[in-house]
């Protein structure tokens, strides 16, 4: 098929047929699209929407076009499930909830990616680990699934490489924020990966991508649709994301943060509600718990009784880190060399966040990328973040500052101090969940 002939009915508002799609996206894998064609038919779908079979057909279409995960090889014993985020500020759920879900019986394989933007990435916050492999050969993966039962690593390059192209081609036409296209891209990867049951965090507010309740509502909802509709069960959370989630934000930070959480110190109430709920939803999915409520009940004792911090151990050594990270992780994690506690102005209460400028301070302290070659600084970032509807007392801090040198220490702390409102009466913060999606 001429791929012009293509653009030109889906720029005229028609609509594409499953043999469409599949030149498309084998002209993505193979070269015989230009990138200005990808644009255009990028550009089309963007400005007329896409249906919801177009949708499910570009979804699969990716999906086939590079390696589907078969993991009747590994040999491993239990449902293959799996969780993926949006994107957020502070959001190290992952980092928490594979070893839960494996500690409970499931297999979690998990394919995260780095971090653009505003919020991090789940690869960046592992690779501050020495050692631990985000790009494991298969051998390697198999044996971390069957020792630890989860491993977070990175897309490999044959699985759903016409998503990589595309992306790629979206990213510099100002066409990223199309829901089909978004479902498309993040569920072609999760169907590549041979899962059995996948839940959706969808962050909504003023630190999410989807800022408002209609968009992210769409966007979930989408993803379920089109999820179960290519034979992914697949069911959707929405969080909030107007503040912080958990009390740091910064790679190596975040990391210890997480090991902290799986040993019962220093936990974030909000951080662990999305976890447990998330994880329960999993093993429930998964035919590992009759319902909710036992669900959650496992996920506790999983936590409780240390088993989930045993897999998350596994999986660390198994991949290439320090057997005893989960014993000693300040020991093997970077420090910052500036810490710089920034003290609130006022006597009052936490009102509001600026979660996505919070978010970008990150990356302006060099814990983020500007654009996807740059290298990022683990060491820096926040800790001890205040939570809204927090009270403080003037000079108490509202954030420390870790930094790689003073002078940036020194502009974080100024830029913080205009990211958090304090007001004289108490506030009540957003429900961290908001609403649950399943079969539509």
């Amino acid at each position: 098929m001429l791929a012009q002939e293509i653009i030109r009915i889906k720029r005229d508002g028609g609509d594409l047929t499953r043999a469409h799609i599949d030149s498309f996206v084998g002209g993505l894998v193979n070269d015989s699209w230009s990138e200005g064609q990808g644009a255009a038919l990028a550009m089309a779908m963007f400005l007329n929407g896409m249906s919801e079979s177009e949708t499910v057909n570009l979804t699969q279409a990716m999906t086939h076009s590079g390696q589907i995960m078969d993991w009747a090889a590994a040999k491993l014993h239990g449902p293959i499930l799996d969780k993926h985020s949006t994107g957020g500020v502070g959001d190290k759920v992952s980092l928490m909830l594979a070893p839960i879900v494996a500690a409970c019986g499931g297999i979690v394989p998990m394919i995260s990616g780095r971090g653009l933007g505003h919020t991090g990435g789940t690869l960046d916050k592992l690779a501050s680990i020495p050692g631990y492999q985000c790009a494991p050969d298969l051998p390697t993966l198999h044996r971390a699934l069957q020792t630890a039962g989860c491993a977070v690593i990175g897309q490999t390059d044959d699985l759903a490489p016409a998503d990589r192209r595309l992306y790629a081609i979206r990213d510099v036409t100002a066409t990223v924020e199309s829901v089909p296209l978004i479902t498309a891209s993040i569920l072609s990867k999760k169907l590549a990966a041979g899962l059995q049951g996948l839940v959706m965090d969808v962050k909504v507010g003023n630190g999410a991508f989807a800022d408002s309740m209609p968009m992210a509502t769409t966007l979930a909802e989408s993803l379920v649709r089109v999820a179960n509709s290519a034979g992914l069960p697949t069911r959707a959370w929405l969080t909030d994301m107007n503040q912080v989630l958990g009390r740091t934000c910064g790679n190596a930070l975040e990391v210890l943060e997480a090991v902290q959480f799986l040993r019962g110190e220093s936990v974030d109430q909000r951080l662990l509600e999305v976890t447990r709920t998330l994880s329960a939803e999993l093993l429930v999915m998964g035919g590992l718990a009759p319902d909710d409520n036992a669900a959650l009940q496992q996920v506790d004792a999983a936590l409780r009784g240390g088993r989930a911090l045993e897999q998350f151990a596994r999986m660390v050594t198994a991949l290439g880190g320090p057997a005893d990270f989960a014993e000693r992780p300040a020991h093997y994690l970077p420090v910052a060399p500036v810490k710089l506690s920034v003290a609130a102005p006022r006597s009052g209460f936490v009102t509001r966040m600026a979660t996505r400028d919070i978010g970008l301070a990150v990356v302006e302290l060099g814990g983020g990328r500007r654009k996807a070659t740059d290298t990022v600084d683990a060491r820096v970032g926040f800790t001890q973040f205040v939570q809204v509807g927090q009270a403080v007392q003037a000079c108490e801090p509202l954030a420390v500052v870790h930094a790689a040198d003073q002078a940036s220490a020194e502009r974080a702390k100024q830029a913080l101090l205009t990211f958090i409102d304090i007001g004289d009466a108490p506030v009540v913060p957003s429900p961290v969940l908001v609403s649950r999606i399943t079969n539509l």
